[in-house]
């Protein structure tokens, strides 16, 4: 394996264990934490989910320019345009709906639940199977 690949590997790898552990693991459990109500939990995940979200796009960048200066079969840039491609659509487009919806829960108020939640769920989902795909394809180099 070229450093081109080997690089974009390492980085889509952490990347998929930063979001399988944050987004599948510790955001459920935080609400069942006791005495962990819903604005505080709701804290907590603002904190946490804006850290993942800057670790992702760093992660992503430094996995774009491995390709570019060193770019694998298709099929791999396929994949990781698919997980790249969600990415900006979280940060994007159901991040702010999610961020104005628990603005409005922190100030006290009885908000509605939000379907942006199931919907960023199910981008995770997406990311999480585009990153597998990603850094398998990436190995097989």
């Amino acid at each position: 394996m070229t450093p081109g690949p080997a690089i974009a590997t390492a980085a889509v790898f952490v990347w998929l264990g930063m979001v399988l552990a944050i987004s599948f693991l510790e955001a459920p459990l935080k609400f069942r934490a006791p005495g962990v109500t819903i604005p505080i939990g709701l804290g907590i995940g603002r904190i946490v989910f804006r850290a993942l979200n800057i670790s992702e796009v760093g992660l992503a960048l430094t996995a774009l320019v491995a390709v570019i200066v060193d770019p694998p079969e298709t099929s791999a840039l396929v994949a990781g345009a698919v997980a790249l491609s969600t990415l900006v659509v979280q940060l994007a487009a159901v991040r702010p709906r999610l961020t104005r919806r628990s603005d409005r829960v922190l100030a006290g108020e009885n908000a509605p639940r939000s379907r942006a939640h199931y919907v960023y769920v199910a981008l995770e989902a997406v990311k999480t199977i585009a990153l597998v795909v990603t850094g398998v394809l990436l190995l097989a180099l």
